[in-house]
């Protein structure tokens, strides 16, 4: 057996060489005699590799002081309600711009904690696209507004941190965080699940502005509590150990990478090349996503004829390329692309399409 080309969308490709490091360590982690999952999350060796892998992340992001940065457990949809609970009122309105099933997700639960208004959606156009910033309503009593930065179903990214003036605005980037430089302090609070660029699934990052952190005090449970955590330095409960572990390997290939800006540009010339090899198909294969909000971490795609997807799928897989099927929710094909899938591995990939559209066609 040999390992493939993974273009799962979550939890997906890990770098190879974080891999082999992890294996090499799993039964006996630096001095300690024991496997990091083994070890006591208080003792000196876990607290140590904790704050660097936390200092890894503020440098990579450029993370200012006055934000905290949270290693907690379960996934983003959890927060989806946590977020509402820490810094909304019951039945305060909060804003959401409506790009897709993710952000359609967030509404859902949010309502349970909140009131929660469309500002602006794509909905119309099958989310396509992004909604322009004129258009959005936003709501002077809101708590914040809340966007998904990339939608890993319908491949819809966000390129600029929308202004939301005084307004903090929540941002879900669980499927593209790290994946280039972004300004931090355009942002209240960001949370993102670990398994699409950081590590396994598990994990959840949250970066979150101080000031808000005072709005939860006191009113949910702790253990669903932002500031208790952040007082705690994430370690209110026994922490995802090896998630943080790992994720910490993570960052540090990262900046052997060249860090977010050098990771940026390797994922704009991946991007690049498979949306290339799909528009160039004459029309065989194809993106619906308007260009303008096409995302470099998720390529959903189309073959002309349904009939061949099958086929397609059991070829793909054949040729060292597994997981390329669509969301249910759209269908056809996706390729998730994220910082650890190799250039080699789209290269690959847009060889296997011209390949089976020749053969095919």
């Amino acid at each position: 057996m040999s390992r493939a080309f993974n273009f799962s969308a979550g939890p997906a490709v890990l770098p190879e060489s974080v891999l082999r490091q992890a294996q090499e360590e799993l039964l006996e982690w630096g001095g300690e005699r024991a496997s990091v999952m083994e070890v006591s999350h208080r003792g000196k060796a876990f607290m140590e590799m904790a704050e660097a892998a936390e200092r890894d992340l503020r440098e990579l992001l450029a993370i200012p002081q006055h934000y905290r940065v949270l290693f907690l457990q379960g996934g983003a949809s959890q927060h989806f309600a946590q977020v509402p609970m820490n810094l909304a009122r019951p039945g305060q309105p909060v804003d959401f711009v409506l790009t897709g099933a993710w952000s359609e997700k967030a509404i859902a639960e949010a309502a349970h904690f909140c009131a929660p208004r469309v500002a602006a959606s794509a909905a119309a156009g099958v989310f396509r696209g992004i909604p322009e910033r004129s258009q959005w309503r936003l709501s002077e009593e809101a708590a914040y507004v809340h966007i998904a930065s990339n939608e890993t179903i319908h491949g819809v990214e966000f390129f600029e941190s929308p202004d939301t003036g005084a307004m903090p605005l929540v941002a879900d980037m669980s499927s593209n965080l790290l994946s280039r430089p972004i300004d931090v302090s355009r942002y209240g609070l960001i949370f993102a699940g670990a398994q699409k660029n950081i590590g396994p699934s598990g994990l959840v990052i949250v970066i979150v502005r101080e000031d808000l952190l005072e709005r939860s005090t006191g009113r949910v449970a702790r253990i669903f509590d932002y500031a208790c955590h952040a007082r705690e330095k994430s370690l209110l409960n026994t922490p995802p150990t090896f998630g943080w572990y790992l994720a910490g390997l993570v960052f540090r290939w990262l900046k052997g990478q060249g860090g977010l800006a050098a990771m940026a540009q390797v994922n704009d010339r991946k991007a690049a090349m498979l949306y290339a090899a799909i528009d160039g198909s004459g029309g065989y294969y194809a993106n619906r996503v308007d260009p303008a909000a096409r995302s470099r971490m998720n390529v959903p795609f189309a073959l002309h004829d349904p009939a061949l997807d099958a086929l397609f799928l059991e070829e793909s897989r054949a040729a060292g390329l597994l997981a390329l099927k669509g969301h249910r929710v759209v269908g056809g094909m996706r390729a998730s692309i994220y910082n650890a899938m190799p250039e080699e591995g789209v290269a690959a990939l847009v060889s296997f399409l011209r390949d089976f559209a020749q053969r095919h066609g």
